[in-house]
């Protein structure tokens, strides 16, 4: 496509998004890579010089497994989401609040973009609870299973009040996957259900999610099955059947979005080039898109 004609195209775009907020969650996959995280940096730069704004809320999965296991600690997940003894929560504090955060800044910085970095602890921004001992069903086994997930937390509210007013600051969040409780106590969240909570409070436009896939996949071992639209109705089918671990997290965070109010959320691959500004400006677009 031509630049003139990708202007044209992206044009009634350019004036339905301007001043509107997006929240786009980055998952840890995508931050490995330094020429990665740049080049999602130069997009979302010209998201924020374009007047959208962006909020950005990042994990660090891979990074912190990395780390757990450098240390000898062990790494337990299920259902694609962490279980979080003392010493796995101090390496989450180290890896998502310390060299995350500060990566995607420096990133950000380098393209002219004044981002502050935050956890959900900051300003009380995200208030969360233990999560209770459950008896859950293991989506890789069919069986079901006690889990303890330890120092995680489920969010109870989210007060935008730090987030609105570096926005109207012409800021950039960048918010690590931490929320506190009122006795002091700090809980990792999963990055994708924070950034379903936090879309859903600032009436965002757009949730977009970035991971290592293309978006969500008919069969997850052909990557040529990529399903471009669902609609709210159609998650239930995914979840029960085919969708399992990291996934099935993403699908049900896309669900609490819409539920809660967001038009549209988007499932995408941060690892191709230019995938954000393709999904967002094209009428193609480049992964899948769910609406109610």
């Amino acid at each position: 496509m031509s630049t003139v004609a990708g202007l044209k195209q992206a044009l009634p775009y350019l004036r339905l998004y301007s001043g509107k907020v997006f929240v786009i969650k980055l998952g840890g996959e995508i931050m490995a890579e330094e020429e990665t995280l740049d080049q999602l940096a130069i997009q979302l730069s010209l998201l924020y010089q374009l007047n959208i704004h962006v909020v950005v809320v990042h994990g660090g999965g891979p990074q912190a497994s990395e780390l757990a296991r450098n240390l000898g600690i062990r790494v337990e997940m299920v259902n694609g989401r962490r279980v979080t003894d003392a010493r796995t929560l101090d390496v989450a504090k180290m890896v998502f609040n310390g060299k995350l955060n500060t990566d995607i800044l420096a990133n950000l910085s380098r393209h002219q973009v004044p981002a502050v970095g935050l956890s959900g602890v900051d300003s009380g921004l995200i208030s969360a609870v233990r999560r209770p001992v459950k008896n859950i069903l293991d989506r890789e086994t069919g069986k079901r299973i006690k889990v303890n997930f330890g120092f995680v937390g489920d969010i109870e509210s989210v007060d935008p009040s730090i987030l609105n007013h570096l926005i109207s600051g012409s800021y950039v969040p960048v918010i690590s996957a931490m929320a506190g409780d009122e006795d002091g106590h700090v809980y990792n969240i999963n990055a994708d259900t924070v950034a379903a909570e936090i879309s859903v409070v600032l009436k965002a436009t757009k949730l977009i999610l970035l991971t290592p896939i293309v978006g969500v996949l008919q069969d997850p071992t052909d990557r040529g099955s990529l399903i471009s639209q669902l609609q709210l109705k159609d998650l239930d089918n995914f979840l029960q059947g085919s969708v399992k671990g990291g996934m099935s997290v993403k699908l049900e965070a896309c669900r609490r979005a819409i539920e809660g109010g967001v038009p549209r959320a988007h499932i995408i691959s941060g690892l191709e080039q230019d995938s954000l500004l393709s999904e967002i400006f094209t009428n193609e677009g480049c992964g899948t898109l769910i609406e109610a």
